[in-house]
């Protein structure tokens, strides 16, 4: 599977691997919820006080976030069903 887009003139083909950010790591698949929403969750949760770190590694969001008493939590989320793993 391919996709032909024409930017300004410029023919770009786009095949079906795993799109790549600038540094060479696999960003989130094409059909991801955004990530607002899975944080939207997790402030949900109970006895959320503050989101301290979010990052995108090996197909999952993880999200580390703090209680109100002081517990730090560490979940890994889906990208696509914004469901913990």
């Amino acid at each position: 599977m391919f996709r032909l887009v024409l930017a300004t003139g410029v023919v770009v083909l786009f095949f079906g691997e795993p799109a790549l950010a600038a540094d060479g790591s696999p960003l989130p698949p094409q059909n991801a919820k955004k990530l607002s929403e899975i944080i939207a969750k997790v402030e949900q949760r109970d006895d959320f006080r503050y989101v301290d770190e979010v990052a995108w590694d090996s197909g999952a969001y993880t999200v580390i976030y703090y209680t109100t008493d002081k517990a730090k939590v560490e979940i890994n989320y889906d990208p696509v069903t914004a469901e913990p793993k």
